[in-house]
């Protein structure tokens, strides 16, 4: 098939080397466009970026020059991938909204407008319909805040075979979540960071639009109280969360949690994406596990792995869950919405 061309924003940062990474040989993607801050734009990618990844630059890309945030000379690319700071995404990504492009973002800015929609597919893959309310001529998509993702990918499973009422979740989050050069090692190691800025805000309010009802082309938020605590740790990649969760009705058994988890086939499946797993959730058994270095990036890092499924005290049951902070978390999350949209709308790519 003919690849789409491309173009990713932000594309010297942390996300957005993740998304040069994760679109390199991509069987539907080509990125054509690079573009970033006025420091970086007019130099070539390599000379303009502190590679950070466990691969090489693309060999194509390592030549391509960065454009500037605001350039309309964009080669031909229908989508960008957005990993621009807050600082300037809002302005940005309408721009090219404008332009006809249709912008798939990891920044925070457009995530709760009534008419874009916010994405864990494999749970509201459906209010990718809400681009159709937009008035520009292509349209934005978001992804959510990463500690927000995790959680809400089991709770958003539960919640639609039995109704939730509360949850409850602590944070143990990797320094990658924190970008490039992120935080001190004299703040970070050896320690932990009981705040994370904005963080908790996210997780609470973001999860209930994701798990909310499309009605009428608006999306009913989602009836569940959250309460979260957002911590950062001395870890790399990986975001932990202790997790407690209520019900509104008779709680299931935890035999009953742990098959629904374990046996949810993702709705995309139908779809053939090329970055979607067919089960979304892996269930461990191990009384140790997850944990970040061994699990984070099992499957490319697409699967949310939950462990220590039992009683709660106070709440009905509790739980670990583990997700990869720059993959499901950020980038690669962003590649699959990319990848929904491109299959559920390909009149638009002609």
């Amino acid at each position: 098939m003919k690849k789409i061309g491309v173009g990713v924003l932000g594309a010297t940062g942390a996300v957005g080397q993740r998304f040069i990474q994760l679109l390199e040989n991509h069987p539907w993607f080509e990125v054509v466009f690079i573009a970033a801050s006025q420091k970086s734009s007019g130099k070539i990618y390599e000379k303009a970026v502190k590679w950070k990844q466990t691969t090489s630059i693309p060999k194509n890309i390592s030549t391509m020059l960065v454009s500037n945030v605001d350039s309309k000379n964009i080669n031909g690319a229908q989508i960008m991938f957005s990993g621009l700071d807050s600082s300037v995404a809002e302005e940005v990504e309408k721009f090219y909204a404008e332009m006809g492009v249709f912008v798939i973002s990891n920044s925070k800015n457009h995530r709760m407008y009534e008419n874009i929609p916010l994405l864990i597919p494999e749970i509201n893959y459906e209010h990718i319909k809400l681009i159709e309310k937009q008035p520009w001529s292509g349209a934005i998509m978001t992804n959510p805040n990463c500690s927000a993702t995790f959680f809400t990918m089991v709770a958003g499973v539960l919640n639609k075979r039995w109704k939730i009422k509360n949850i409850n979740v602590v944070t143990m989050q990797a320094i990658s979540g924190a970008g490039y050069p992120g935080i001190p090692s004299y703040d970070i190691l050896g320690n932990a960071v009981p705040y994370i800025g904005g963080e908790e805000e996210k997780m609470e309010t973001e999860p209930l639009k994701i798990m909310g009802e499309l009605k009428d082309g608006v999306v009913e938020f989602a009836d569940i109280t959250i309460s979260s605590q957002a911590n950062r740790v001395a870890v790399i990649d990986g975001h932990l969360e202790s997790v407690s969760i209520s019900f509104k009705e008779t709680p299931p058994t935890i035999e009953e949690i742990i098959r629904e988890l374990e046996s949810y086939e993702s709705p995309l499946s139908k779809f053939n994406l090329p970055s979607a797993p067919k089960y979304p959730i892996r269930v461990m058994k191990e009384e140790d596990r997850p944990q970040p270095r061994l699990d984070a990036g099992f499957e490319n890092g697409m699967v949310t792995s939950v462990g220590r499924v039992r009683k709660d005290s106070i709440f009905d049951c509790k739980m670990t869950v583990l997700g990869h902070n720059t993959l499901k978390g950020a980038a690669a999350a962003a590649v699959l919405n990319g990848e929904l949209l491109y299959s559920l709308y390909p009149e638009k790519f002609k």
